[in-house]
């Protein structure tokens, strides 16, 4: 299908492929090319003509140089990455040296205490209680948010906190478009992104638009240098997670703009091919409009670019929320789609290609549908309110550690971590009802689990035979109590509560995961002042990181007496309507409360309007400053969490040293 002067670039392109890797010279790669007789312009034997011939070592010259500049681009990443990672563990260790401060470790006493209150652990349970909240905290449901002094403070003039606060501060929506932005320290770090593409897309370009292919070639080289960057920011399986410390949903933040960088380069890259051919390029390479779309090369380019800009627009939050399941769909098959004709596009991508294809296949089918996967019989309880449904089910889970102790490296990595080992506090899966039909059986959605974790046998002991005697001596078996709360809104959870109302109150459930960070819980029990933020369905977040937290709190006082009682941890949460509450069992709260959690729960905000969440914040931090730092985590509606946040930035910049984790909605 290829014509001249097509044919003979496609061999000026295959001669700078191989000498890319070869790290050859613009003369070795011009004594590769072959005359073509077709060339216009050519002599009689196809050789170019000297002008033809400068032009072409130009054109080489800029090739092989675009070549070995992106060779350094991951490495760079890389290096970021290392900086990343340091920053982590050196963050880790000082939270877990405060912590050792905080809560004296005593492992046996501590399992022994918390498994005691496992069935509270679960939001299963009565909406009624003898011992109410009321009783252990006077009308904390009608309790203003202030009911503390406020205190004249004077403004922080240190540089490095002013800073902090300013990172922390985030902007208002943008106006018309009520386009919500990330914090400050989100955007540079965006910025900073983008301008390192900017800088590998623009240096040493030529500005003669004869030469407007090296433009187009420059961005094709950044498109796939980010692929195996993008399809790793899009894994649940991957290691950036545990390096830095972020969880998945702050890093698909950033797999959102990588994605759309890719699509832009993409367009710049056939774009400029296409006005290079068809306009500026010199008029003895310049092809026909049907000539140059029959080659394959463009057809197979034109199909990765149809597949990417496609994977754009269906990642656009307005079709993700009005069309979740389309998302899912599209999203897989353009993905493999695209990967599969960017092999096939131009040979000298497909190490970049072939490392993006690993991920993606090990990620979806070795991690999520074998190792990461299982099945539960699950049951569907309508709440209250009609529109929220509550999964639960429960079981022993297995004790592993003994037998896992002697199996090779390779074993333990490849072993079946999933749900039916436990999780941890705030964890996420995936589910699948097979039951809804075959078009749910092959989706699978994102809710957080809003039970608390199980309880953790004594990990002390080093040796096997000390691990037995242990387990024997406490007699303690890890009961799991799972729950999950999903709101019907459209399409999957839509059926779901349907299917639920039609009296379908056993069904069984694929369950992908656990999946999630930890960096909250270490930011909050490495602080003596937790303050923990709800808003409506953000509780599931929210609950488990305080059981967590108070039963810990309860554990260290009962071993050492009230005096080693010095984390204060605060819970607030925000309802719009009365029948919400029933999210959360009273005997539930109740609990929380003889633990020793402050329970601030406002009138539901469609009679009472929203409370002032900035000064409740105000007013905790101004008197909890005074005995250490301060950790606050919130999951809510965008509004409540750009609140809460530019809350701490104000504490920060007076001063206070607050930590902040921010788990926001939405996938």
């Amino acid at each position: 299908m290829e014509h001249a002067p097509s044919r003979w670039l496609l061999n000026v392109l295959g001669q700078v492929s191989r000498a890319s890797h070869a790290a050859s010279t613009v003369d070795s790669v011009m004594s590769g090319i072959t005359p073509s007789a077709e060339l216009p312009g050519s002599d009689n034997g196809g050789r170019p003509t000297p002008e033809q011939l400068a032009f072409i070592q130009r054109l080489v010259l800029h090739l092989l140089e675009g070549r070995k500049l992106i060779g350094s681009y991951n490495v760079i990443l890389l290096g970021c990455l290392a900086v990343f990672t340091a920053c982590h563990f050196i963050g880790v260790a000082r939270d877990t040296r405060k912590q050792r401060e905080l809560e004296p470790i005593n492992s046996s006493e501590t399992s022994g205490s918390e498994h005691s209150s496992s069935a509270s652990s679960t939001l299963e349970g009565s909406t009624d209680s003898t011992d109410s909240v009321t009783k252990a905290q006077p009308d904390v449901e009608r309790q203003p948010l202030l009911g503390r002094r406020r205190q004249r403070r004077q403004p922080c003039t240190r540089p490095l906190q002013l800073l902090r606060g300013w990172l922390l501060y985030q902007p208002k929506p943008i106006p018309i478009i009520d386009k919500s932005l990330p914090s400050n320290e989100t955007s540079l770090l965006i910025l900073a992104f983008l301008g390192l593409n900017a800088f590998y897309q623009c240096y040493h370009i030529p500005t003669d638009p004869e030469l407007l292919f090296i433009v187009a070639d420059r961005a094709g080289l950044v498109f796939v240098a980010n692929l195996p960057l993008l399809y790793l920011l899009a894994a649940k399986n991957q290691p950036v997670t545990k390096l830095t410390g972020y969880s998945y949903e702050s890093l698909n933040i950033l797999h959102r703009r990588v994605g759309e960088l890719l699509c832009f380069e993409a367009l710049v890259h056939g774009g400029c091919m296409v006005i290079w051919v068809l306009w500026t390029a010199p008029l003895w390479l310049r092809e026909r409009f049907a000539n140059f779309f029959n080659t394959w090369l463009v057809i197979l380019g034109l199909a990765a670019l149809a597949a990417y800009e496609l994977l754009y627009f269906t990642s656009l939050g307005s079709f993700r929320q009005r069309w979740y399941e389309l998302f899912l769909a599209s999203h897989v098959f353009l993905q493999a789609f695209a990967l599969a004709v960017l092999w096939l596009h131009q040979h000298n991508t497909r190490p970049f290609v072939g490392a993006a294809l690993v991920i993606f296949v090990c990620d979806r089918l070795i991690w999520r549908l074998t190792l990461k996967s299982a099945t539960l019989t699950a049951d569907l309880s309508v709440l209250d309110d009609g529109e929220t449904i509550l999964v639960s089910a429960d079981w022993d889970i297995p004790d592993t550690t003994i037998a896992e102790q002697n199996k090779p490296w390779t074993q333990k990595l490849l072993r079946r971590d999933n749900i039916l080992r436990g999780w941890r506090p705030a964890e996420h899966v995936f589910i699948s009802v097979p039951g809804l039909g075959r078009t749910h059986a092959l989706q699978a959605h994102p809710f957080t689990i809003a039970s608390a974790a199980p309880e953790e046998l004594p990990l002390a002991a080093t040796h096997t035979d000390e691990l037995e005697a242990e387990v024997t001596a406490t007699g303690l078996a890890r009961h799991a109590w799972f729950s999950l709360l999903i709101r019907g809104r459209t399409g999957f959870t839509d059926d779901l509560l349907q299917h639920a109302q039609q009296g379908h109150i056993r069904v069984p459930v694929r369950v992908d995961g656990p999946y999630g960070s930890q960096r909250p819980l270490e930011m909050l029990r490495a602080r003596g002042t937790s303050i923990l933020v709800a808003g409506g369905s953000g509780i599931a977040v929210i609950f488990p990181l305080v059981w967590s937290l108070a039963a810990a709190s309860s554990a260290a006082r009962r071993r050492e007496g009230e005096s080693s009682g010095r984390r204060k941890i605060y819970l607030l949460w925000i309802v719009h309507s009365e029948s919400q509450r029933s999210w959360v069992p009273r005997d539930r709260l109740d609990e929380l409360s003889r633990l020793g959690v402050d329970i601030t729960l406002p009138e539901p905000t469609e009679s009472a309007g929203r409370p002032d969440v900035p000064r409740y914040i105000d007013e905790l931090t101004a008197t909890a400053g005074e005995d250490g730092e301060i950790g606050v985590v919130v999951s809510g509606p965008d509004g409540l969490n750009r609140s809460v946040r530019n809350a701490c930035s104000v504490a920060v910049r007076r001063g206070k040293s607050v930590g902040l984790s921010v788990e926001k909605f939405g996938w």
